[in-house]
């Protein structure tokens, strides 16, 4: 029977394909499973790849106003959001209080907003807490330093409608991680995050005894553990708003120190 011959010798190949089939599967994933283990030795895990970049919110109606000197000052150090000295230097004079819903107590720390008003567009950085919604007023309120609000607006307007939209934060150089507090009770400040540049989940990873530690929101961003991270060098793991990753490996050294600040070569 031909039909029967010609089965009798395929049969034998057709099994010899569905075995090679799984085998190499596996060893295709065995592949990307070894080519993240890359950390001089030290076994390590890629965060999920993050496909495209942080794209803008549609523009949605608010309000906007002002405080601070014409200049900026009283408006760069410290706040909700905790940036002090030269952190809140980071950012610039053209930085905005935002409501409640915005700052998400601390969450919303370090977004970026576009602010269009009569006079013209700005972008500013969430870096503290402003009042809530003024009363008769649409939307969220945003309170700019004079630099910012000069820039939608005339001064003698004192609050004026807006439009606004999230967008794409535009950093210099790599992510900040500024390290305070003691081996008890570890503080890590972030600053400088690029892309959706609010910060909701940070991870802490040594070079040896201290794992994958997630770290606490303490007030705005800054960030604490009890785990005692001294004497090695410190990997951070940084989730934005929009759930992409940025690891900074090794961004502080064996030897690191309290009170200073260490940048990644790396950013969103």
């Amino acid at each position: 029977m031909p039909g029967r011959r010609s089965w009798s010798i395929w049969a034998p190949l057709l099994a010899s394909l569905l075995l090679v089939g799984p085998a190499s599967s596996a060893a295709g994933a065995k592949v990307v499973e070894e080519e993240d283990e890359d950390d001089g030795g030290a076994s390590k895990k890629k965060p999920h790849v993050n496909h495209g970049k942080f794209k803008a919110d549609p523009w949605t109606d608010g309000h906007a106003t002002f405080y601070g000197g014409r200049d900026g000052s009283g408006t760069t150090d410290g706040g909700a959001c905790g940036y002090k000295g030269e952190q809140g230097k980071d950012y610039g004079a053209l930085t905005a209080a935002v409501g409640p819903s915005l700052y998400s107590n601390g969450a919303g720390c370090g977004a970026c907003y576009e602010l269009k008003g009569t006079k013209g567009t700005v972008v500013v950085t969430a870096t503290n807490q402003a009042p809530p919604p003024v009363s008769g007023q649409k939307g969220e309120h945003f309170d700019l330093t004079m630099p910012a609000f000069l820039k939608i607006a005339e001064e003698k307007a004192g609050i004026v409608p807006i439009t606004y939209r999230k967008v794409a934060c535009v950093r210099q150089g790599g992510i900040r991680y500024t390290i305070t507090g003691n081996p008890h009770y570890n503080m890590v400040m972030v600053t400088n995050v690029g892309g959706a540049g609010d910060v909701v989940g940070l991870s802490v990873k040594g070079n040896k005894r201290v794992k994958w530690t997630p770290m606490k929101r303490s007030w705005g961003q800054l960030w604490t553990t009890e785990v005692d991270i001294t004497g090695e060098s410190l990997t951070f793991r940084v989730m934005t708003g929009d759930h992409r990753k940025a690891t900074s490996w090794h961004v502080a050294p064996r030897d690191w120190k309290f009170d200073k600040t260490y940048q990644a070569t790396k950013n969103f």
